[in-house]
């Protein structure tokens, strides 16, 4: 179903073009995982359609992981090019990524959860950075009362803290070129670039929550499938 053999090389590519680290908000959670669970509608039964679940913060390494895990999942021939992600950001630069290869691979993102052990869909969320990978779904859902928001991309740097004495903590904002890139990259996925305007003007520690009819005006989202 998947054709693996470019993920690489697409990775590769953007990774040289954005070489910063920026975050989103996220709080401690673990790594981003992904598991197949079954699409339960109806009275479908064994002939259920599976799909990918994208649970966790986004980290650098969350692209290789996901190639890693379509490689293992590939020889399900139930399999759809769906992904239902719940999490609360992340790094930004790696969520582009991730983004460029779902829409590499023509996947549709659907914000929501699954309970295991327990038929879903559920709600879910896709925070900050997360907004950013499900751009590049070539399909994007946000059934009601799912949460989609905003929040300003910035790095956190530490610096000493030896021997005893305190860290020196500094914090700084994406520079004009990156939020550039930024724009270009949710102009290049159907994406109004207003929307990364509006993350980018928000205060540093606060967050936005996206209206259905905002993320219809901006092209990131329709409720439905």
């Amino acid at each position: 179903m998947f054709n693996l053999g470019r993920l690489l090389a697409v990775s590769a590519m953007a990774v040289c073009a954005l070489t910063a680290s920026f975050e989103g908000s996220a709080r401690a959670s673990d790594s981003m995982s992904f598991h197949v669970a079954p699409l339960e509608t109806g009275n479908c039964g064994a002939r259920c359609p599976h799909v990918i679940v994208a649970e966790g913060v986004i980290e650098a390494d969350t692209p290789q992981t996901f190639v890693d895990f379509l490689r293992s999942a590939s020889d399900d021939r139930k399999l759809k090019r769906i992904v239902f992600f719940d999490s609360r950001g992340g790094n930004v630069v790696a969520s582009m990524v991730f983004g460029h290869i779902l829409r590499e691979l023509r996947v549709a993102g659907i914000v929501g959860r699954f309970e295991r052990g327990d038929a879903g869909p559920f709600v879910g969320e896709c925070l900050s950075a997360c907004v950013y990978a499900m751009m590049g779904a070539i399909r994007r859902v946000a059934p009601e009362g799912s949460q989609v928001a905003l929040h300003r991309m910035s790095i956190v740097e530490h610096e000493g803290g030896g021997w005893g004495g305190p860290a020196h903590v500094t914090r700084s904002f994406a520079d004009k070129p990156m939020v550039s890139i930024l724009k270009r990259y949710a102009r290049r996925m159907g994406v109004d670039p207003k929307l990364v305007a509006l993350a980018e003007s928000l205060p540093p520690d606060s967050m936005r929550e996206l209206t259905p009819a905002e993320m219809r005006r901006w092209s990131f989202a329709t409720g439905r499938f």
